[in-house]
């Protein structure tokens, strides 16, 4: 197994990150008590550093400078450095943050020059929220029983129909992408961008006990109109369209969920290193956690030279969620029965680490992603997201 050494562009990043954490813990209450009051949240340092990550410049995005070095979109990697920090701040801001999301990631993938200027400029701002809406009420990500169809009106225009839930940003976002069927064979899947202003498009928020800066909801669709030149990949052929794309996403989006579980994880060892230094297991609990730190780091290289490679992210989800887990029921019992009540935000870990288990595919989903490619022989899971 080979550590991933971070060379001095990338603990530059870091460090620059890690001076997030103690405002991103200011706001994380207040935050978790008010998910869609995010006014006051929006200049944190924390968020603007998001910004600049994931806005490219060519869309009128800021690249990100520490000292000499700069930052451009695009490098897992880089994301997974900076995202595991921001966590050791909350996990829940990280989520909160306005911005491209995993939306940015599909147009990316899948959109033509077009697509991508209309899509990026909208969301560049800082203030601006997408939403990437896949799963549906009793389906979950399950392409194969997707009900939400989009059905031709004429030769320029087409109506999506149907009911997406679960959807980060859902009843926030100003606009996004919505998976939906053209007809009943594994190709007829397409993504279509859509805006939440649109007639017909109906998000409601709902209720969440865990992470609830990622703000889900169920978004109802009623006739919503989209021109063809909505729908992603028109330039591709038809086996590259639809599930590759998601499919790419999930494979990018998995380890930036570990990155969460980890720097969660991190969080709650710091409090108990504050509050009882020396407490039986400190030790090993952080030591897990930082492997599982060099796992992420080594998924995004992975990722970063082959996205179709999904073996690692999904190695890393497993490892990550189950150690913040562990953690956070150690920091538990490490500060004795009131410790909830005590410390507000280790009472709000412990219900965001359960919540990561259902992000991107759960910890079973991804050990079948990991056989898969070992009976293949090779390293990339493909398959269904």
């Amino acid at each position: 197994m080979t550590v991933v050494e971070l060379d001095e562009r990338l603990r530059a990043l870091r460090g620059a990150a890690a001076e997030t954490a103690g405002e991103l813990r200011a706001h994380a209450m207040d935050l978790d008590a008010d998910p869609h009051g995010t006014g006051p949240h929006l200049k944190t340092a924390a968020f603007d550093l998001i910004r600049r990550c994931t806005t490219p410049e060519r869309f009128g995005g800021e690249p990100l400078r520490v000292g000499p070095f700069g930052y451009s979109t695009g490098s897992s990697l880089d994301t997974l450095v900076w995202m595991v920090e921001l966590a050791h701040g909350d996990a829940g801001m990280v989520l909160a943050a306005p911005g491209p999301s995993l939306t940015g990631i599909l147009v990316d993938q899948l959109g033509d020059d077009g697509q991508q200027e209309w899509f990026h400029r909208a969301v560049a701002d800082g203030a601006t929220w997408a939403f990437f809406a896949v799963t549906e009420p009793g389906r979950g990500s399950d392409a194969a029983g997707m009900e939400t169809a989009l059905r031709r009106e004429d030769s320029g225009l087409y109506r999506l129909h149907g009911t997406k839930r679960y959807i980060g940003n859902g009843a926030r976002g100003a606009v996004g992408v919505v998976f939906a069927r053209t007809g009943s064979g594994p190709l007829s899947i397409r993504a279509a961008l859509v805006e939440a202003a649109d007639p017909g498009f109906d998000g409601r928020a709902l209720p969440m006990v865990g992470l609830r800066g990622a703000a889900l909801a169920e978004i109802r669709l009623d006739g919503v109109a989209v021109p063809e030149e909505r729908l992603l990949a028109r330039h591709l052929p038809p086996t590259r369209r639809g599930l590759w794309g998601a499919v790419r996403v999930f494979n990018t989006v998995r380890p930036q969920v570990a990155a969460l579980a980890v720097g969660t994880g991190l969080a709650c060892v710091d409090l108990v290193r504050a509050e009882r230094p020396g407490a039986p297991g400190l030790d090993e609990v952080a030591a897990r956690l930082e492997a599982c730190r060099d796992l992420v780091y080594r998924a995004g290289a992975a990722l970063d030279r082959d996205r179709d490679d999904g073996r690692l992210p999904s190695q890393a989800k497993i490892a990550a969620v189950a150690a913040a887990r562990e953690a956070a029921r150690w920091a538990v019992r490490s500060l004795g029965p009131a410790a909830q009540a005590d410390h507000p935000l280790l009472e709000k870990w412990t219900r965001d680490v359960n919540a990561f288990e259902f992000m991107e595919g759960t910890s079973d989903i991804q050990r079948l992603h990991v056989a898969r490619a070992l009976v293949r022989g090779g390293g990339r899971t493909g398959g269904q997201p």
